[in-house]
């Protein structure tokens, strides 16, 4: 019965985000929706597009291992990050009304700026976008009892949110984000109703967590432990701020102040609710010890479908089965779009002559197809646990494009060579400290952070302005 419903629901939902598809009609809808999306359905698409796998599986199983500290990066990490988008780049942002954020580093650094930040961003997508699709083979293999295999299940699951995002596109995305969301708050809180009876409490649980020591969120006293903290909470907080995703957020909106609004309203909803899974993971301590300890000690992202399973009526299965698959499939839909439009917009499209709207629509339908096949392939072999492999996405983006992004909004020095210098140096320092300095007291990113911000400092200050006037940056420029 269980997989009937999964199959059922998987099939309506599929059948919405196509329908959306009648909206698509050129490149710009595709992408930003056309420009016209309300404020409910922004908020919507916002909270859904970070309450994925990570969310449902990977923080709660890193929290019942490590407790809060452990998941400094996500809920808290992620949760800052949507603010301050909404605070400080939003406006600057949809004002330019451009297509992709690439488009930005483009205008303000140069051709091969735009290059590099765009295939950054591309990579850390890989990471991202594969623990949603491993994700949904895990629920597949579950919820069939093992009569589908976790690798046919991320077949399964990448082929049909393929599907409706290749021809849907941001609408497919925003409209379906809207319907699960309401799945997610609704499946979500009825499960946690449930196991609520079974445990004695909301507050049972709480105090059963603090016991355990798991609710203490600042790290020991001493320069490793804080700097790995720093470095975990930024690596989400900041280097997820230069993300496709986030951008077509903003640009998809049909005003600034909706750009703005939804924002942070979607990163304050996402904040107050990923503590739900967490405390029904943690509830399986007290409901189930002997499974949780078990599972803790194979895969802890089993946990909360196996607590599920065992304890819980066939009803409340299919509210939790759903709800998780709407979470998952909201995240996969919008982190396969947003590298695929990237990729199409600020590096192949130059390799065309002006390619017209309907040619690039193709572009980045092709694109899309291309990028399924590459994260499901990751995402097959990866070894990574979701939670890390969210985590380690960011990386990248954190020493490569967040310093070139705030500067380039905020610095009126900032300029093409300082902008390379930057990239170039974030992402050269970072690399060499993952490979020669593993176990370094300040970690690898932060290393790149510093070098990037170095880079940016010595374009704006040490190089004489009327330089910058002559050949060199309008050489940069076109390159």
């Amino acid at each position: 019965m269980l997989l009937w419903f999964v199959i059922a629901y998987w099939v309506i939902s599929v059948g919405i985000g196509l329908l959306t598809a009648l909206k698509v009609k050129n490149a710009t809808d595709f992408a930003a929706a056309g420009h016209s999306l309300p404020m409910p359905i922004v908020t919507a698409t916002v909270f859904a597009t970070w309450f994925g796998a990570e969310a449902v599986l990977g923080i709660p199983a890193t929290f019942v291992k490590e407790g809060l500290g452990g998941v400094v990066a996500d809920p808290f990490g992620s949760s800052i990050c949507l603010i301050l988008v909404g605070l400080f780049f939003a406006k600057p942002l949809y004002h330019k009304k451009f297509l992709t954020i690439g488009d930005f580093y483009r205008e303000k650094y140069g051709r091969s700026v735009e290059i590099l930040v765009t295939l950054c961003i591309g990579v850390s997508y890989l990471g991202w976008v594969s623990a949603q699709i491993m994700a949904l083979g895990l629920v597949f293999h579950v919820v069939s009892d093992g009569a589908i295999s976790q690798n046919t299940g991320m077949l399964i699951g990448s082929g049909s949110v393929l599907i409706y995002t290749l021809f849907g596109g941001m609408w497919a995305v925003a409209i379906t984000d809207f319907l699960q969301m309401i799945i997610v708050v609704v499946g979500l809180l009825y499960i946690g109703h449930e196991l609520s009876v079974m445990t004695g409490g909301v507050m049972t649980v709480v105090n059963h967590a603090d016991a355990a020591g798991l609710l203490k969120f600042f790290p020991e006293n001493n320069p490793a432990a804080i700097l790995a903290f720093i470095a975990a909470l930024f690596t989400m907080m900041l280097g997820s701020i230069p993300q496709q995703d986030v951008f077509q957020r903003v640009t998809s909106s049909k005003t600034v102040g909706i750009a703005q609004s939804a924002a942070i309203l979607g990163g304050l909803l996402y904040f107050a609710f990923a503590f739900v899974p967490m405390y029904l993971v943690y509830s399986g301590t007290l409901i189930d010890p002997e499974m949780v300890g078990s599972l803790l000690e194979t895969d802890s992202q089993l946990i909360l479908p196996q607590l599920i399973l065992k304890h819980t009526p066939l009803f409340a299965q299919i509210m939790f089965f759903g709800a998780l698959l709407s979470a998952l499939k909201s995240c996969a839909s919008a982190t396969l779009l947003a590298p695929s439009v990237s990729f199409s917009e600020n590096i192949i499209k130059d390799f065309f002559d002006n390619p017209s709207p309907k040619k690039m629509l193709l572009i980045m339908r092709i694109t899309v197809v291309v990028f399924a096949v590459i994260v499901t392939v990751v995402a097959m072999n990866s070894q990574l646990s979701i939670f890390k492999m969210v985590e380690n996405a960011y990386k990248v983006t954190l020493v490569g494009a967040f310093i070139p992004l705030v500067f380039g909004i905020y610095w009126k020095r900032a300029n093409p060579i300082g902008g390379l210098l930057s990239l170039t140096f974030g992402i050269v320092s970072w690399l060499l400290a993952e490979l020669v300095l593993p176990g370094f007291i300040v970690p690898a990113q932060l290393l790149g952070l510093l070098a990037s911000l170095a880079g940016m400092l010595i374009g704006g200050f040490l190089i004489p302005q009327e330089f910058l006037k002559k050949g060199l940056a309008r050489r940069i420029n076109q390159q």
